[in-house]
């Protein structure tokens, strides 16, 4: 995974501001994250969720890994640009296919809803980092979709890596609104930003196709027959 990757997690949780404020805002408003709540348990309610992205990420990223066959690198490498190109028209609202994500994962979010539904109302720090590491699995699109991206790393810290830059990338939305930061609200909610790095997250999506497309060509008439892929090769 190069800059790129890197860069392109960082850019969708920036990029997924106005979904952040839409879904999660309200909750983190409706749950005084930031009104008469402490600094200390908002911070650690933003620690705990950025916690269980990275965490995940890293168990996925492990389970992607422990397959060492050539046809499921390739096969993950094309998924991950495919996600990319999802990602990029979902966040531009050309396409919405990455809602399927939220409706399919409501059932896994129900029962992590009722154990999390113990911890309210939210008195202390360690209350607010226990909701927050809940917060991997509510039915979110951007999240599922970041996490099956991630794991096509077939790494498990580099996963995790990507899905902690994601969850940095959230923070701006999630704190301008735990704080009633307006003006950074309304910055992170313009289109013109959203379009960019939608657009940037296609380009990257290409990429990834076309790199994979043109060294699984190669691997498979080197030598005129299908040739496992050199994975270092793969991480372009």
């Amino acid at each position: 995974m190069t800059e790129l990757g890197y860069a392109s997690a960082l850019g969708l949780g920036l990029a997924g501001a106005g979904h952040c404020l839409g879904m999660c805002g309200g909750i983190a408003v409706a749950l005084n994250l930031g009104g008469a709540a402490s600094p200390a348990v908002t911070l650690a309610y933003h620690a705990g969720r950025i916690a269980s992205y990275t965490l995940l990420g890293a168990a996925l990223g492990l389970a992607a890994g422990s397959v060492d066959i050539s046809a499921w690198t390739i096969g993950l490498r094309y998924l991950a640009g495919a996600l990319l190109v999802g990602m990029g028209l979902y966040i531009a609202g050309v396409w919405r296919g990455m809602a399927l994500l939220e409706r399919a994962g409501a059932h896994l979010w129900r029962p992590v809803q009722r154990l999390s539904s113990g911890l309210l109302p939210i008195r202390h720090w360690h209350q607010a980092l226990a909701l927050g590491l809940c917060w991997g699995l509510m039915p979110c699109g951007l999240i599922y979709s970041s996490l099956a991206w991630a794991a096509t790393a077939r790494h498990a810290p580099t996963s995790a890596l990507m899905m902690f830059l994601f969850g940095v990338g959230t923070l701006p939305a999630m704190l301008a609104t735990s704080f009633g930061a307006q003006g950074l609200q309304g910055f992170l909610r313009r289109r013109g930003l959203k379009l960019l790095i939608a657009a940037l997250l296609v380009v990257s999506g290409g990429w990834t196709l076309y790199i994979t497309a043109a060294h699984s060509g190669h691997a498979t008439h080197a030598d005129g027959a299908n040739t496992p892929m050199d994975h270092s090769h793969m991480h372009h």
